[in-house]
């Protein structure tokens, strides 16, 4: 059995009892599509990403015909998801790859999987959580935020937080977690202005701004 704090271990089951269950947001019918998806949700709400992907994997529904699709049709159907230019050429160049490097499969493996055009360690982490369920934690913004707030970490990289987390917290809540603070943190933990009234872990918080 994994030692872990009694801190750590409230937070875990008041964080299980408020979100019992967590799926991603984002629509995906494999993992190509969720890793698609997943670069595309950059600095866009999963809602747009979806309403995008829609149409995208309608008229390329694989590596191959996304890596032969025209750049400027890509473009115009991904626009709305902001950063267009650089998510189109992320995209194809990545479903290239894929084709020709891994054989059409998204690969399975950490590095292998960052080395593909656009794809960092967030996103090589959701693939591998969602679809490969291997025990990965993924840090986002609202991880960074919420797992500094209740002095889980007091790192500000991304990467940094990923590896102190996984110190902190049990790997068989890893998988979960990520998704737990995400929701804790769009719901409730806002970085403006923190709704510390509502929070169920506000008497255990040590950044708690009122009750």
């Amino acid at each position: 059995m994994e030692q872990i704090s009694q801190f750590v271990s409230v937070v875990i089951e008041r964080l299980k009892t408020h979100y019992p269950v967590v799926n991603t947001q984002l629509d995906h019918a494999s993992a190509f599509e969720l890793l698609i998806a997943t670069i595309l949700s950059a600095q866009c709400t999963d809602g747009q990403v979806n309403k995008v992907t829609k149409e995208l994997f309608a008229r390329y529904p694989d590596p191959r015909a996304l890596a032969g699709a025209n750049l400027d049709d890509i473009k115009k159907i991904i626009f709305s998801t902001g950063f267009y230019n650089n998510k189109a050429k992320n995209i194809k160049a990545c479903s290239h790859k894929i084709q020709n490097e891994f054989n059409g499969k998204v690969p399975r493996d950490i590095k292998a999987l960052t080395s593909l055009p656009g794809v960092g360690r967030k996103t090589a982490n959701v693939v591998r959580s969602v679809c490969f369920n291997f025990p990965t934690i993924v840090v986002d913004t609202h991880v960074l935020r919420v797992s500094g707030r209740l002095g889980l970490t007091d790192k500000k990289d991304p990467v940094k937080v990923e590896f102190e987390l996984m110190d902190v917290l049990p790997r068989s809540v890893w998988n979960d977690i990520g998704l737990q603070f995400i929701y804790l943190g769009r719901r409730i933990c806002h970085a403006r202005k923190p709704a510390c009234d509502r929070c169920f872990l506000n008497d255990l918080c040590p950044s708690v701004t009122s009750v």
